[in-house]
């Protein structure tokens, strides 16, 4: 399964009627369509160090990507990682449960052909409909609880950042000032193609430029991230109950989403090989 990027924009969660006839994808639009699963081919998984980067080996044959490009990866931890999901697979391939390999491919293959510019621009794009930017004043309860978990995090991201950003129960969402805007994207600039992919990744899980910097940068925790951004949601689950296996699915996957994408981001801005990293150490 592997990934397109939604176009920017809030996209609520599926209700709980289409939740409780399967899970749907957050991401919108995918760049490949999803692979049925496969009787797993190999024995042995290993990586191998090529002229373009780290490569996986499934037996003897070198792994590639949907448009055939040989499958290169540019750090050693994050070719360990990405072996480690091959190696997992038991007897069957489940393609949907590999997301770091999903992201490489999606980096490899580049199948919406943008630049560094257009992936900068989409994320910050989020701002503009940011989850933890957009309040409710009814409930009273809700809204409480909105104020309480989210403001920290916008006030961290305010002070992280030197910028402003706010919050509003307009259905317009709040006034996100231009200087806030290029100060993000002046951020993010500095990251390079490979993390950029990992980022927006994780910005269409959490459907927040905020909880997703706020992640990536350690603040918080994945587990912390997710519930902030369904922070709704699991309010409605307290107050009406739980939809069966659901919600449950729904929460699980919605976290592992969000952890490869952010290992991917970390493992992407690190030093080359895991060897050079343990002697700096």
């Amino acid at each position: 399964l592997w990934w397109a990027h939604s176009p920017p924009g809030r996209r609520p969660r599926p209700p709980l009627a289409a939740a409780a006839s399967g899970p749907v994808g957050p991401c919108g639009r995918r760049a490949y369509a999803p692979p049925a699963e496969r009787k797993r081919f190999y024995q042995n998984v290993s990586i191998s160090q090529g002229e373009g980067g780290f490569e996986i080996n499934l037996d003897h044959r070198k792994l590639k990507t949907p448009q055939a490009k040989l499958f290169t990866v540019p750090s050693e931890a994050l070719a360990i990682a990405v072996a480690t999901e091959w190696d997992s697979q038991k007897d069957t391939i489940k393609f949907y449960t590999m997301h770091l390999t999903t992201l490489c491919n999606t980096a490899l293959d580049n199948p919406t052909q943008r630049n560094k510019t257009q992936l900068i621009r989409a994320a910050v794009k989020f701002l503009e409909t940011d989850t933890v930017c957009y309040r409710v004043e009814e409930p009273p309860a809700l809204a409480e609880l909105q104020k309480n978990e989210w403001d920290p995090v916008v006030a961290w991201a305010e002070k992280r950042y030197n910028v402003t950003i706010g919050s509003s129960t307009s259905i317009l969402g709040p006034n996100i000032p231009a200087s806030t805007k290029e100060t993000f994207i002046s951020h993010l600039a500095s990251y390079n193609m490979w993390a950029l992919q990992g980022i927006e990744f994780v910005i269409t899980q959490l459907k927040s430029l905020i909880l997703s910097m706020s992640l990536i940068d350690r603040h918080i925790t994945v587990e912390k991230a997710v519930l902030l951004s369904r922070l709704e949601e699991e309010y409605q689950i307290r107050r009406w109950g739980n939809v069966e296996w659901a919600h449950d699915y729904d929460l699980c996957e919605l976290r592992a989403r969000t952890a490869a994408g952010t290992l991917f981001v970390h493992l992407c801005s690190e030093s080359s090989t895991v060897k050079h990293k343990l002697l700096q150490d």
